[in-house]
């Protein structure tokens, strides 16, 4: 049996106005999800648990079977895991975002403008942090590049719990004032953050994007504590040789720190024109070397839904259904072998909110061997309600999907 994962990360959302009260992916034409959802099972499933904040790390444990509140030590450590840094077991880390703020004189009376700084391309990006790490980095804070906007800092014997830090895709369009960093021990963080702004917003990367019409990565944002990962090895876990495919370093971290393959596709961006079908190619590859257990992850949609890009956000959801679902479904027919597909976002992305909600997605569980008439012929949030299946811890669905 081949099992594959096809995370579409931030799919799920409320009605919107514009698709005539139609969520996204009730709009989207996706006729492989449906075809799966007539023929297999679909349900709601709660993958953040009460007193969890809704970010794709909480919610991608979960959804691979790991519990949040035994494994999860914080977002940026599994981050730090996908990059390489060899964390230390009293270091702190922190994402640092490179974001665009406006430019009022106080940097605390600012708007948080962009918190991807116009998706910064990641050469660019790692001009300006490799700066910032030769004018800030010390031997208590380094700073190491990712991807396009998203980078770590190492906190050398830092505080775990420095105080209160705020994702900045929370924020798009607010005054930081209420949300700049708070506690005991996070003066030190947001100092960074302030010097950060004098030295990035003339630097010459900043001063062609904004003559090039594109937005400056003209502050570093922290946020996302915590300390050094500690997962047990999937295959320990559950039996199964497992790949990661993903353009993100934080599914990539998490695929490093269980042990399982990690996949890297070239021209896989995390935004809409990422490359789908080198994403399904990689899967299909996965499979034919004897890979029993591949976990796709999309982040496509969830970007879209804080960018509040309604059109978009449904574009994705049918690019991932026609140039990742179809071809990986078709090719694990063709080796006639039995297989079971799991199709889920992780969490909500509401385009009115345009962030993370805590809400249970909808979730298709269909097997090649065992299928079975469900009676949907939409696959959306509304028709997996209707269902009145709900799984709850979300770490139990691993063992619902794998039948263990």
């Amino acid at each position: 049996m081949k099992y594959a994962v096809i995370l579409c990360d931030g799919m799920a959302d409320r009605p919107v106005p514009e698709l005539g009260g139609k969520t996204p992916m009730s709009a989207a034409n996706k006729p492989n999800m449906e075809a799966l959802a007539k023929k297999g099972e679909v349900g709601l499933v709660k993958t953040v648990g009460a007193g969890l904040k809704p970010g794709s790390d909480v919610a991608n444990l979960s959804v691979i079977g790991y519990d949040p509140k035994l494994y999860y030590t914080g977002r940026s450590p599994l981050e730090a895991a996908s990059i390489g840094i060899d964390l230390k077991n009293d270091d702190v880390t922190l994402r640092c975002n490179l974001v665009t703020l406006s430019d009022e004189e106080n940097y605390e009376d600012r708007t948080m403008v962009d918190y991807c700084a116009g998706d910064i391309s990641t050469k660019e990006a790692k001009v300006l942090i490799e700066y910032i790490q030769e004018k800030l980095g010390n031997d208590i804070f380094t700073f190491y590049s990712g991807v396009s906007y998203r980078h770590c800092l190492v906190w050398a014997k830092g505080e775990p719990k420095p105080g209160v830090l705020t994702p900045p895709h929370d924020i798009t369009d607010r005054k930081i004032t209420e949300y700049i960093p708070k506690g005991d021990f996070t003066a030190p963080l947001y100092d960074l953050m302030k010097k950060s702004y004098e030295l990035l917003k003339d630097h010459p990367v900043n001063l062609k994007r904004v003559s090039q019409g594109k937005r400056p990565a003209n502050s570093i944002w922290l946020w996302g504590e915590g300390m050094k990962p500690r997962l047990d090895s999937f295959y320990d876990k559950f039996g199964l040789k497992g790949s990661m495919i993903s353009a993100v370093d934080l599914l990539k971290g998490i695929g490093k720190c269980a042990e399982m393959s990690v996949c890297n596709v070239e021209g896989a961006t995390g935004y809409i024109d990422t490359n789908f079908e080198g994403k399904a190619q990689a899967a299909i590859e996965e499979f034919n070397r004897g890979q029993e257990f591949v976990y796709v992850h999309i982040e496509a949609p969830d970007e879209c839904g804080h960018r509040a890009e309604i059109e978009n956000k449904k574009k994705s959801i049918e690019l991932i259904d026609k140039y990742i679902i179809g071809p990986v479904v078709a090719s694990l027919r063709e080796s006639g072998e039995d297989f079971s597909i799991m199709v889920l976002p992780d969490h909500p992305t509401p385009i009115e909110l345009k962030t993370h909600t805590s809400d249970p997605v909808p979730y298709l569980i269909y097997r090649s061997n065992d299928e079975k008439d469900s009676g949907i012929k939409v696959f959306d949030e509304a028709n997996a309600a209707a269902t009145e299946i709900y799984v709850d811890p979300g770490f139990t669905l691993m063992n619902r999907f794998l039948q263990k």
